[in-house]
């Protein structure tokens, strides 16, 4: 099929936005133009003409001649309203934002069936890792066992450097920040939030599963310490913060917390902000793809894959999905495919035992108390772990072993 002229309006334009521009302008047999970019700062000094700009979404919302949008700015909610507009418009939509398309995905799936359109969101999960093209391709018919992942570039960017520098958590959280590789305001990255956003999509595309975010417990490198830090590095050990999902019997166990990995680990050397995807199949066996999960240029060229898919008129599939959609065409609940009463073996690092009274704990196989610092090694009920969930006043620091 020959590919055809792509003409697109683009929301924001901030990191991503720029790169998507960037690489567009140097990209070669891609017939695509950008025709208007919608922002909200009105003082805000850009690189390329004002008339490139407007600040009213309906300017690009209600175009005529649009192939595709382009989705690309920070708020969730204001995100949807504009990429359920344009859908129901007509216009197939492009995005990169984990958060939105994790929080409505039932009715973002509904949106593209009843309109006829795609939505395609490569950048959303892995940055420059096409791991969602491949879950849809090369793994349609493969039966899956295991997906997981180095998913978040700040978290692995700040352990990298906490790790080979001998630094705490806030001094490089702070050099973080002002070098441009965490937010201000960094909790839905560090509380591994981003990365549980990601296993979600990943779990649809590899498993046909569909969850809420709640359904998914997620704790992220927050609390953690050198001590910690030193801990792995003592032991020939590093920490990663991952995303799993992976099927055990009938049912599936889904969770993104902190994990010791050891030097067999394809995740070992993955350092900075680097992103890794290993997905194992009963025929393929295990595979690991590797890229830079952040950035302007590497997020922004994801993007530019999905709007040249478009020039051919892609959509994603969904074989794994369908199969499990009942028979109105709705998608069940995933939570009933959730397994959550199973034994987790976890590092805990405490400052009080009291902080351990939340937990079910099955037994405890090491103990550590110091004037500097207490840790247990203990097996602990999965399930227990949600009477902590997204408590910023939770200062336990866990880890998977």
């Amino acid at each position: 099929m020959e590919n055809k002229n792509i003409t697109i309006g683009l929301f924001g334009f901030g990191c991503v936005g720029q790169g998507l521009y960037d690489v567009l302008n140097h990209s070669q047999g891609l017939k695509a133009n950008i025709e208007k970019i919608c922002v909200k700062d009105r003082n805000k000094k850009r690189k390329i003409a004002d008339e490139f700009f407007t600040f009213d979404k309906e300017e690009i919302l209600q175009r005529n001649g649009l192939n595709v949008i382009v989705e690309l700015i920070d708020n969730a909610d204001e995100a949807f309203a504009i990429v359920k507009q344009a859908m129901n418009n007509g216009v197939s939509v492009v995005t990169a934002n984990k958060k939105m398309l994790a929080e409505n995905f039932s009715e973002l799936y509904h949106l593209q069936v009843k309109n006829n359109v795609a939505l395609i969101y490569e950048g959303s999960a892995g940055g420059s890792i096409p791991i969602i093209r491949n879950l849809e391709e090369y793994y349609d018919n493969e039966l899956l066992s295991s997906i997981k992942g180095i998913l978040n570039g700040t978290c692995n960017y700040i352990l990298t450097r906490m790790e080979l520098e001998n630094k705490d958590y806030l001094d490089v959280l702070k050099d973080a920040q002002l070098n441009g590789f965490a937010e201000s305001d960094p909790w839905l990255d560090v509380a591994a939030f981003d990365t549980k956003f990601k296993a979600l999509l990943l779990t649809v595309h590899a498993f046909g599963i569909v969850l809420n975010p709640d359904d998914i417990f997620n704790t992220g490198i927050q609390n953690i310490s050198y001590d910690d830090i030193l801990y792995a590095k003592q032991r020939g050990l590093r920490i990663k913060m991952l995303a799993v999902s992976h099927k055990v019997g009938d049912k599936f166990r889904v969770y993104a917390i902190p994990h010791f990995v050891d030097r067999n680990s394809e995740l070992y050397n993955v350092s900075y902000e680097y992103n890794a995807v290993e997905v194992e199949g009963a025929y393929s066996c295990k595979q690991t793809f590797v890229g830079k999960g952040a950035g302007s240029h590497p997020t922004g060229s994801a993007v530019l894959s999905d709007i040249s898919a478009l020039t051919y008129d892609y959509k994603y599939g969904y074989k794994k999905l369908k199969k499990l959609i009942n028979g109105s065409g709705n998608i069940e609940p995933g939570k009933a495919q959730i397994e959550y009463d199973f034994p987790i073996k976890l590092y805990i690092r405490f400052q009080d035992g009291e902080q351990l009274n939340d937990l079910e704990i099955i037994s405890v196989e090491e103990e550590f108390k110091s004037a500097g610092t207490n840790y247990i090694i203990a097996n602990v009920n999965f399930n227990s772990l949600f009477n902590i969930y997204n408590k910023r006043e939770n200062k336990l620091f866990i880890c998977a072993i």
